[in-house]
């Protein structure tokens, strides 16, 4: 009887396959940090990285956020290969950045440069926050305060999409003063009737959303972004107060008017070329 037993267990025993089994190459599938569906990544970077099923908005490139805006072929980069030191010595800052410009192929947490978006010349500056967190040390102050000088020198509009941490520890007090520096060179640009156009994104924390990122004639953002100075826990430890769930979110700072306005990215690129018309054009451009 025991024999037959073991017979049976025998004869239903699992036999290897001869083609195992093969794993899917990795970046082919993203899965929404929101609602959790799995999706091809092609056809969510076909929907401006937005989730096809809950529209919920995961981060852009700094690149692929300048092709989803321009004119085709119209971009040209400024100041590509200026880099960061480490003029603290911070311990392993230097290597921390060589394995984010290997990371991104990109030499630091920002692309300024100047583009046609609708055949109107603009002056942008897109954060990339896959670059330090976005964090805002020596060189990005500088490529913002640069790329404003140029827009002034253009007479042309500037946009900027902020993406931040914040200040760039390792770089310490030479990177808070990047938030007077960069400020002082928009009230510059805006004293000579520049427009400033800014689009906050998540997550515009920091000494970026107390500085550059506040400063626009048209501060908007995207659905859901992260957008506050000090961190929630943080503050409520200070109030010793409950804040509202909603706290921080774009939402909540559009309620308390401190937004323009709250854009889906699929409409983004209409409304910024209406603006543009209206500032640039008159108002008198052909759709």
């Amino acid at each position: 009887m025991l024999r037959d037993l073991f017979a049976k267990k025998k004869k239903y025993a699992s036999v290897p396959s001869e083609h195992p089994k093969q794993d899917v190459p990795e970046g082919i599938m993203t899965k929404c940090q929101n609602c959790k569906k799995i999706m091809y990544t092609k056809e969510l970077a076909k929907n401006l990285r937005v989730c096809l099923n809950c529209q919920h908005h995961h981060p852009m490139t700094a690149h692929e956020r300048i092709e989803s805006l321009i004119d085709p072929g119209t971009f040209i980069e400024y100041d590509e290969k200026l880099v960061s030191q480490n003029p603290l010595q911070f311990p392993d800052y230097e290597e921390k950045l060589e394995k984010d410009r290997e990371k991104t192929d990109l030499n630091e947490a920002i692309v300024t440069g100047e583009a046609l978006v609708q055949d109107m010349k603009v002056v942008l500056a897109i954060m990339d926050a896959r670059f330090r967190m976005g964090s805002m040390g020596s060189v990005v102050g500088e490529k913002i305060a640069r790329a404003v000088e140029k827009a002034m020198e253009l007479q042309v509009p500037f946009i900027i999409f902020t993406a931040s941490g914040g200040a760039r520890m390792q770089e310490g007090v030479l990177s808070l003063m990047q938030m007077a520096k960069t400020s002082a060179a928009l009230k510059r640009f805006s004293d000579q009737g520049g427009l400033i156009i800014s689009v906050m994104t998540h997550p515009t924390t920091g000494g970026v959303s107390a500085s550059f990122a506040s400063l626009g004639d048209y501060n908007f953002a995207e659905p859901g972004a992260l957008i506050g100075f000090a961190g929630r826990r943080i503050i409520e430890q200070t109030i010793r107060e409950e804040l509202p769930e909603d706290f921080q979110t774009a939402e909540f700072l559009l309620k308390h008017g401190q937004l323009d306005d709250v854009i889906h990215r699929h409409q983004l690129k209409e409304k910024l070329i209406n603006i543009l018309d209206i500032h640039v054009n008159g108002g008198e451009l052909e759709w």
